[in-house]
């Protein structure tokens, strides 16, 4: 005997079923895409800062750097003729740069002939790498803790005290060795960094920045468990090979953290020490988000399989025939919804009728989804896959509807030409294939890229007002590092540069984005003229 339901209990069941069925798929589908997006969104957010770390610690070295060398080239001291003289310059520079714990200057044997506040004035220091490693180049020297100043420089604090050392020969007139110019700087001010890097971060809890030193993988700034601590994680190696990202990995405590990497690799003059800055969080306390979406995904489905089911419940008095069910699934797919046509059987016209629009929506549905698959072709590079000029109009024009202000970047690859003439265009489409993929890396989500010509390429960044120039130079300048990487064409090495040109947009202002874009490509020739592989920011 068979089982007879009355219709509303079939339609409150079908529609409970179905919304199951429309949560399991889309909310498996969209609802993981979304949680990997935030996953991803939280890497990038940990390696943008071990970045800025990096930035930040290479420019102050460099600045040091560059007042040791500016101070041994002043006459006074290469004359070394009034030690009174030099240690009072001595002085007045510590107190100008008090990262400078201690500056002094040696005679060609080593011992110290002037130095601030007359520290080791007059003890020989020929055997300190200080000294040693300066006798015909400048020296820098990993971070090392206090040995003959450990008791001569005050120590509020009582903690180990440690130092960065810089030195430089000193020559005469005549370019006769004469002595040494020795600096060691404060470890403080690579704390003060740190300080200001967890400041501007916050809003984000238990994130922790570590610098490793080249030798022998030692933790010299992190947290206290740690210092001093040999650390061999896989983030390390990522960074000592250029780098730039964030991984999970296990830690010596057997704890899970997203680590952000890169390694410090100097700035202009400035060599670089080679350190390692790791910014790592918990991933229970990173990915904390990602738990709540998902709650969120799983009590809006319960919502919406309850809504559904009282909604089927209350129509099924409305539908009193199969035909009028028939009607109202074809109602509710014309509307967009993504049910089934009933088929009914026992009725040759019900049933001839529901199987013919059964088959009716699915060639629908194919037809749409060949639609869709046609769109996405037109509107892809088929050399690189990027966004062609048509996508990027498209993108403009909804774009300007959403957004006040940008940031647009117009790129042109310098040497393209070379490559293509030298190695033949084989060698140039795959070199354009991996610029692509080198530049996917660096644009963000919601941000877009497109080939517009040969070698040239469009970025758009919506950005706020406030954030304009700092933006658009902070992509710029990845850009340029990344394409200024060696290609590996046809077994052969190849290299690149790129010139950029940014202008910015304000729905606000007097110029449309298409003429931004025009503004963009001046300031790209701009950049050429200046000499190429730069970024030229119009207006600024």
């Amino acid at each position: 005997m068979r089982l007879s339901l009355s219709l509303r209990t079939q339609l409150s069941i079908i529609f409970a079923g179905t919304t199951i069925l429309l949560i399991l798929i889309f909310g498996g589908v969209y609802g993981e895409r979304s949680i990997k997006q935030v996953e991803v969104e939280i890497g990038n957010s940990l390696s943008e800062s071990a970045y800025l770390m990096e930035n930040n610690l290479d420019q102050y070295m460099w600045s040091r750097y560059g007042e040791t060398i500016m101070l041994s080239s002043l006459s006074d001291i290469r004359q070394l003729e009034d030690p009174d003289e030099i240690e009072s310059m001595l002085n007045q520079t510590q107190a100008t740069f008090p990262s400078f714990s201690w500056i002094g200057l040696t005679d060609r044997d080593g011992t110290v002939v002037a130095s601030t506040d007359s520290i080791l004035k007059g003890v020989d220091i020929s055997e300190r790498p200080v000294y040693l490693e300066a006798l015909e180049k400048t020296f820098i020297g990993d971070v090392h803790e206090a040995v003959l100043l450990a008791d001569l420089l005050p120590n509020p604090t009582g903690e180990e005290m440690k130092f960065v050392d810089i030195s430089t020969p000193i020559y005469d007139d005549n370019d006769d060795f004469i002595g040494v110019l020795a600096t060691h700087l404060s470890w403080e001010w690579v704390e003060e960094v740190e300080a200001s890097m967890l400041d501007s971060l916050k809003n984000r809890d238990s994130i922790e920045f570590l610098i490793v030193s080249k030798i022998d993988d030692v933790v010299i700034l992190g947290p206290d468990d740690l210092l001093g601590k040999r650390l061999n994680l896989e983030s390390i190696e990522l960074a000592r090979t250029g780098q730039n990202g964030s991984i999970i990995e296990t830690w010596p405590d057997d704890k899970e953290y997203v680590t952000g990497y890169m390694m410090e690799n100097g700035y202009k003059e400035y060599p670089g020490l080679g350190w390692t800055i790791l910014v790592r969080q918990p991933v229970e306390v990173a990915y904390a988000p990602t738990k709540e979406l998902m709650m969120f995904f799983l009590i809006s489905g319960l919502i919406f399989v309850l809504l559904f089911a009282v909604i089927g419940w209350f129509l099924a008095e409305r539908l009193t025939s199969p035909l009028k069910n028939i009607a109202g699934a074809a109602d509710r797919l014309r509307l967009g919804e993504f049910v089934q046509i009933p088929l009914y059987r026992g009725t040759s016209e019900l049933e001839t009728l529901s199987l013919s629009l059964r088959k009716l929506v699915s060639d629908l549905t194919h037809t749409e989804s060949a639609l869709v698959e046609m769109k996405e072709v037109a509107n892809r590079d088929e050399l690189t896959g990027l966004a062609n000029r048509y996508a990027l109009d498209y993108y403009l024009r909804e774009f300007i509807q959403k957004h006040q202000t940008a940031t647009v970047l117009y790129i042109d690859l310098d040497g393209f030409k070379k490559i293509n003439d030298t190695m033949g265009h084989n060698a140039g489409d795959e070199l354009l294939i991996q610029v692509a993929e080198r530049l996917k890396k660096i644009v963000r989500e919601g941000e877009m890229i497109s080939r517009v010509g040969g070698d040239e390429f469009i970025v758009v960044l919506p950005v706020g007002k406030g954030d304009l120039a700092n933006r658009g130079k902070i992509v710029g300048e990845k850009i340029i590092s990344s394409i200024n990487k060696p290609y590996s064409l046809d077994g052969q090495s190849a290299s690149v540069s790129c010139s950029i040109g940014a202008a910015f947009w304000e729905a606000s202002g007097s110029i449309n984005i298409e003429e931004t874009i025009r503004t963009a490509d001046e300031a790209l020739y701009a950049a050429k003229r200046e000499g190429k592989n730069r970024i030229h920011m119009y207006g600024y």
